[in-house]
């Protein structure tokens, strides 16, 4: 039996029922694939079925107000992502007679659709014979044949697209695609691979060689920038002051508490004495921090954040054009971030 036909019997017994496994519905599809984008299926599959309950078909998705979507994104973090599903949905509606395409040069098309999400849709939807290459190929295939080129070169991209378009059974691409990324999921592990039980470690070169734990490889990336937030929590009656990003910057349009940003850990006394913390609240403001600084890690980011409660203001935040009044009952309905979101439930808990 070859590679491929004993991933797919491995598959046939141990695959996990899933909802979008269970239709060819492309619309459905494309949701599930954006939202599992770096995203466990345990963490995904309430947003997946929170989507589709609010949004049934593409026309629905469309209609929808961005900071709609926004809300119900926040949490999945990469909110370009939901950014990119509404002009996708907006553009199968004004382009494709709201009929969400199948083949892989249409898909390909749509914001926020690249190349193995579009060989993923066509293939589950329509049987188009596209290989998908995603963490869990790459994963499985390096190990598997011992392949050192890095993931995440052009050369190894290259590599591991021809070798996985080698190996596709073209009879049958949706369940052979399905089968490697579930196999790479579930048992061919980034960290403890299950070995003692893999249907093909006869034919393992990194098990054979000792090198499970080295394959992929991988180049490292740029050091992730570091930035300082400084965020206030001001209250006033049943609501508190929050902000809205502007664009050019991450968080685009979500909404967060007010912020001074410095360039780097300052202390107390250091901010009150801040020019925008001076003009906002006046000199004899009192600021109460909040527990420690949060480290909050984007893909090439650190953020290092502090939260303040703003007391004894010489200054009224009503005068702040850029700032909004916000009543606590009503907080739920404006998407923040994720760290915001995670800061405020706590402290509207304790307090």
């Amino acid at each position: 039996m070859s590679f491929s036909e004993e991933i797919v019997r491995w598959y046939r017994a141990h695959k996990r029922d899933l909802p979008w496994r269970q239709t060819r519905d492309a619309y459905v599809i494309w949701l599930s694939e954006i939202i599992l984008q770096q995203t466990r299926v345990a963490q995904g599959l309430p947003y997946f079925e929170r989507f589709l309950s609010h949004y049934p078909d593409v026309r629905a998705f469309a209609a929808a107000q961005e900071g709609e979507i926004l809300r119900h994104w926040q949490g999945l973090g990469y909110y370009s992502r939901a950014r990119n599903m509404h002009k996708a949905a907006n553009h199968v509606v004004a382009h494709m007679d709201g009929i969400f395409p199948t083949s892989y040069e249409q898909l390909i098309s749509l914001p926020g659709v690249g190349e193995y999400t579009a060989a993923a849709i066509s293939s589950f939807a329509a049987g188009e014979a596209r290989a998908v290459v995603d963490g869990n190929v790459f994963r499985v295939l390096s190990r598997y044949f011992g392949a050192d080129t890095p993931v995440n070169s052009s050369k190894g991209k290259k590599l591991f697209q021809q070798m996985a378009d080698d190996l596709l059974d073209p009879s049958n691409p949706a369940e052979h695609n399905q089968a490697l990324m579930e196999f790479g999921a579930m048992l061919c592990r980034p960290k403890k691979p299950d070995c003692a039980i893999c249907p093909v470690s006869l034919g393992c070169e990194a098990l054979r060689t000792g090198r499970v734990g080295e394959l992929p490889i991988k180049l490292k990336s740029k050091p992730s920038a570091n930035r300082f937030f400084n965020y206030f929590v001001v209250r006033e009656a049943d609501g508190l002051y929050l902000q809205q990003r502007t664009s050019g910057d991450i968080w685009e349009n979500l909404y967060q508490l007010p912020l001074v940003e410095t360039a780097s850990q300052i202390s107390v006394e250091e901010l009150k004495s801040h020019p925008s913390v001076n003009e906002w609240f006046g000199e004899r403001v009192r600021l109460i921090p909040l527990g420690s600084p949060v480290k909050h890690v984007l893909s090439h980011q650190n953020l290092h954040a502090q939260f303040y409660e703003v007391q004894e203001s010489t200054d009224s935040p009503a005068k702040k054009e850029s700032w909004d009044y916000v009543l606590l009952k009503d907080l739920n309905k404006l998407a923040k971030p994720k760290l915001i979101y995670a800061f405020l439930t706590s402290y509207l808990n304790e307090n």
